[in-house]
């Protein structure tokens, strides 16, 4: 696996034990593709970014596989050919953690660190791992942006935040003002079922991140002081 998981405040670790379905799942997975990463998924890109992409959980055979966020399955194609169009990424995506792509002013996490079945945590689950999204937006100084990818996200970041559900909901392509937080976008998830289906286009997902690349280049800084982060 290649560099990228920038240090900040302790994700969990990789013998992580706070949810037993997740840890038993990841165990099968250990015994039936023992190559694979089968573990908690660290973040991807630097900890000086001002944006930062939330999206639900590592896929089984994505991120669980490689161990770097949206990488091996088609979420990542979208995601990060979209990233690479609007200056928040550099080199080429080829879903694998070694491809040598490399982000700018932008991270890349998931709201659940560890594989789920059938891709979809449990509300407990998400409720053990949100610590961990809480302790790394906070450890993030120069975070302006949040993007949540889908509505399960949007809603770990409000409740990492300790914000009302009600006054923040979910709507693809609205912009969110919290007072003293950063301003947080809403996607759907760019997960093939809602591309094959036309919920999400490529189109509608380029208009949101143009946005937050235009918001965040008015602000008059360069997306991030460090040099890229792969």
């Amino acid at each position: 696996m290649s560099g990228g998981a920038a240090p900040l405040a302790a994700g969990p670790g990789r013998e992580c034990g706070l949810c037993p379905r997740l840890v038993a799942f990841r165990a099968a997975s250990r015994i039936a593709e023992p190559a694979w990463w089968n573990a908690p998924v660290p973040s991807f890109g630097a900890a000086d970014a001002k944006l930062l992409v939330v999206g639900l959980a590592p896929g089984l055979r994505g991120a669980n596989r490689t161990g770097r966020p949206f990488t091996g399955d088609y979420a990542g194609e979208l995601l990060y050919q979209t990233l690479l169009r609007f200056g928040f990424a550099t080199g080429a995506y080829a879903a694998r953690p070694d491809d040598g792509l490399a982000l700018l002013g932008c991270r890349v996490t998931n709201s659940v660190r560890c594989v789920p079945p059938e891709n979809r945590p449990l509300p407990a689950e998400s409720r053990a791992c949100l610590p961990f999204l809480a302790a790394e937006m906070a450890a993030m100084p120069r975070l302006q942006a949040v993007l949540a990818l889908g509505v399960l996200a949007h809603q770990a970041v409000l409740r990492a935040w300790g914000a009302r559900q009600a006054e923040t909901p979910f709507r693809h392509g609205a912009v969110h003002a919290l007072a003293g937080r950063p301003v947080l976008a809403d996607s759907y998830h760019v997960s093939r079922y809602n591309t094959n289906t036309r919920r999400l286009t490529e189109a509608m997902f380029a208009e949101v991140v143009a946005g937050l690349r235009a918001r965040l280049a008015a602000r008059g800084q360069p997306l991030s002081g460090l040099s890229p982060s792969g």
